[in-house]
């Protein structure tokens, strides 16, 4: 009996990681309307070069531009590359996150079979400080 318990008890494990797995792609195997093939390019805005291993999140928006439910990440390759096919045509809500870059965040509208989105991430901006000089500043007044 034990056996059969253990057994069963990692077939369920199974079962339950497999059903979360694919409950986050839904949105993207929606058999409704025509799909297309997105990808991304990544890169730094400073010199054009790839960004590798960006996180890209992709969440579906709806009317009135709430996010809806469900999202996909991907990782860009070493190309900053990346891409992601059975995507539904409408609004795509497309976020960018990488180590030393500034979060990067925009709203798409997918309409086409092939569709591909060039990212430029750029550095943080420095911090203003009350304590530094500032002379070529205007004062308000």
């Amino acid at each position: 009996m034990r056996v059969r318990a253990r057994g069963f008890s990692f077939a369920m494990a199974v079962a339950i990681a497999l059903g979360f797995g694919f409950a986050g792609l839904a949105w993207a195997q929606d058999d409704e309307g025509p799909m297309s093939n997105v990808r991304f390019v990544v890169v730094r805005d400073s010199d054009g070069k790839p960004v590798k291993n960006a996180q890209v999140v992709l969440h579906p928006v709806k009317r009135k531009g709430k996010q809806g439910q469900g999202e996909m990440e991907l990782k860009t390759d070493a190309d900053g590359k990346a891409s992601v096919d059975g995507v539904p045509y409408g609004a795509l809500r497309v976020q960018v996150l990488a180590p030393r870059f500034q979060t990067f965040g925009e709203d798409y509208e997918v309409n086409k079979p092939s569709f591909e989105i060039t990212v430029k991430l750029k550095h943080p901006g420095g911090q203003y400080s009350v304590y530094e000089n500032h002379e070529g500043d205007k004062k308000p007044q």
